[in-house]
């Protein structure tokens, strides 16, 4: 069954920064391009909207064409707020008011319509009242000022990006496309969202206080393709009878020549790769619904015991029949 498409709102005033929104843009596009190539319906259809037909972004060049801001809603969609120049951020303008009417007009529900907030896009939403209640975070010049904006909102700093359904907030620049390659994991798997990031040639970071690197993610931070290559694979399908030989014939090598590649550019013996990839998909079955037994079958470890072996071997707290839904 296919899933619904959503709807990607890039709302533009004049100025707005342009590395906020072309790197999450980028993101998507390769995304749905990387789906066409799988034989897969494209996922994400963006929008660039503004209360003029014409803006002018922060480095000078001139944006036409762009639509009106939308009124009517035909499925999920996510809006996306960006960034302004300045150290504070003005809404006296015309544009910028009637931003306003219309963000006060929406009603924010998860899973139908979302608020992705960019860089300073959280002053944008915080004078809409959109952030009341909320967890959210902005470019750390503007902490402070987000706090004096709505105090009702939890402002939280040193973060990569804050996730507070339906509101999704990034520090700011380059984070945006962190928060993008997160969502689109979120909703089409942590596997296209490493092809995404490999292509783009992203380091994924996040910020020190937030939780370890999705397995699916990590070990990623390199750029050789023969390795790449074999972590999409595996990836892909993490319950498959992986052994290093086959691994290695996926990158076209010899097995110990692929050890050495895993530990000298991944950090991380294939093996060891290929158990804390089972371990997520385990973490992920569970949190669906599986007993532990469900889980291990379906993440390719041989029984309940491997799986808890791999459980406590890589230091998570509890046990899998604490992590059950």
């Amino acid at each position: 069954m296919n899933l619904p498409s959503i709807r990607v709102v890039f709302v533009l005033l004049p100025h707005s920064l342009v590395l906020d929104w072309a790197g999450p843009a980028e993101a998507l596009r390769i995304a749905n391009q990387q789906l066409r190539a799988d034989g897969q319906p494209e996922r994400f259809r963006i929008e660039f909207v503004s209360p003029d037909p014409a803006a002018v972004g922060s480095v000078g060049v001139t944006l036409a064409g762009l639509s009106p801001l939308p009124t009517r809603w035909d499925g999920p969609a996510w809006i996306v707020l960006v960034g302004l120049p300045g150290d504070t951020i003005s809404t006296a303008g015309s544009q910028a008011q009637a931003l306003l009417r219309w963000l006060r007009s929406l009603r924010f529900e998860r899973d139908r319509l979302e608020l992705v907030t960019i860089c300073a896009g959280a002053l944008l939403a915080a004078h809409a009242g959109a952030l009341a209640g909320r967890r959210a975070t902005t470019h750390h010049h503007h902490l402070d000022e987000l706090r004096r904006v709505e105090p009702r909102c939890e402002v939280v700093a040193n973060r990569v990006f804050v996730i507070d359904p339906p509101l999704y907030s990034s520090a700011g620049v380059t984070t945006g496309i962190d928060l993008m390659l997160h969502r689109i994991a979120e909703s089409c798997g942590e596997a296209l969202a490493a092809q995404v990031a490999q292509t783009m040639v992203v380091a994924l970071r996040r910020g020190p206080h937030d939780p370890e690197l999705s397995p699916f993610l990590a070990y990623r931070n390199h750029l050789h393709p023969a390795l790449h290559r074999v972590q999409d694979a595996v990836s892909e399908e993490p319950q498959a009878e992986w052994t290093v030989p086959r691994m290695a014939e996926v990158a076209h090598t010899s097995a110990r020549h692929l050890t050495r590649l895993f530990v000298e550019h991944a950090g991380v013996a294939p093996l060891a790769y290929l158990r804390r990839l089972r371990l997520a998909t385990a973490q992920l079955a569970l949190q669906s619904g599986a007993n532990v037994t469900r889980a291990a079958e379906l993440s390719g470890f041989g029984s309940d015991t491997q799986l808890r072996r791999a459980w406590h071997q890589f230091g998570l707290a509890g046990s899998p029949s604490d992590a059950q839904r």
